[in-house]
């Protein structure tokens, strides 16, 4: 992760985890349909909020990605929101493809755990 240009008053609000970094949930902008969840340090926040397109860090890989660079399913930014705790954002995006890795629209929809029944609506 490399030093930031974000802007020090939105730096200072943000809550980070104990490695530097803050979740970002994508969110289709029109649908409301949740994509996926990322992970965003100041700099890639910055570059989100610059760019119009979402980028996030790999932590896996330790280095910045921006979404669609490699499998043309770009993360066209419409809004980024923090929540109430400062320590997760909202990124509205119109989400061009699969957002999911595995080619799925969302990373949400293959693996929905059974509800007890006493719990079910």
């Amino acid at each position: 992760m490399t030093s930031s240009s974000l802007d020090p008053a939105i730096a200072a609000r943000l809550k980070r985890s104990a490695d530097g970094l803050v979740p970002a949930i994508a969110q289709q902008y029109d649908t409301g349909e949740v994509l996926m969840l990322g992970w965003m340090d100041d700099e890639a926040l910055h570059r989100t909020l610059t760019t119009g397109r979402c980028t996030y860090w790999s932590r896996s890989r330790r280095e910045y990605w921006v979404k669609g660079d490699t499998s043309g399913h770009v993360q066209h930014v419409k809004s980024v929101a923090l929540d109430c705790d400062a320590d997760t954002l909202l990124v509205k995006v119109d989400q061009v493809g699969a957002a999911c890795h595995t080619g799925a629209r969302t990373c949400f929809d293959a693996d929905v755990l059974p509800l007890d029944a006493d719990q079910a609506g």
